[in-house]
Order: structure tokens, then C-alpha cells, then sequence
């Protein structure tokens, strides 16, 4: 798969992992796990991303006695989720075109 469309895909699942609670990064790699397999160091880079992209904000919380980092979505990464699901239809599009051979049908 193209590296850039990936790095895409992969961002928006894991702003939709975190849409609905504050999430750490286990949890988010185990709650994306049934659809997609991603290293730590994948989806930390990814956070660092998009913390960099204010789509997201960090908070340390106690747990345990250890630190952990808890992510949480920000309206730009709300906004970003809302607009991919807008593009998706055009992404399918673009699918049945390729699948098909590039015929119209």
C-alpha cells in the first residue's frame, strides 16, 4: 500500500479510537487490534503527529505508580474524522474503478 495513503488511514484510526473516551496507547493499539495490526513505535510516532497537528492533547495521570500518557481528541481531529468520512465515499469510488478494471459500470 502507498506509504502516504496508509499514514492517512492510520491516522484517522486512531483519532477514531480515542473519539469517544480519553485513551492510552495500549488500549488504543488493543481496541484497533480486530482491524489493524500496528507496532508502539507506529503509533507513537503517529500521536506525536498528531498532538504536533493540534488534533489531539496529552494529559499524565497517575496509575499503577506509573505515568501514562492519556490522548484526547481535539475538535480540529473531530473535524478531521467528519471529513474523511465525507471523502470515504469518493475513496470507494475510486476502488470500484481500480477493481474494475478501470471500466465505468
Amino acid at each position: 500500500m502507498d506509504i502516504q495513503l496508509k499514514r492517512g488511514l492510520l491516522d484517522v484510526c486512531v483519532l477514531a479510537a480515542i473519539q469517544n473516551e480519553d485513551s492510552y496507547g495500549y488500549k488504543i493499539i488493543k481496541d484497533m487490534k480486530p482491524y489493524v495490526e500496528m507496532s508502539e513505535s507506529t503509533l507513537y510516532t503517529i500521536l506525536k503527529r498528531l498532538e504536533t497537528s493540534n488534533m489531539l492533547t496529552v494529559r499524565t495521570s497517575e496509575h499503577d505508580g506509573r505515568l501514562r500518557k492519556y490522548y484526547h481528541i481535539t475538535k480540529l481531529g473531530l473535524l478531521r474524522l467528519e471529513a474523511f468520512k465525507e471523502e470515504w465515499s469518493e475513496v470507494m469510488s475510486i476502488y470500484q474503478f481500480v477493481i474494475g478494471g478501470g471500466k465505468n459500470e
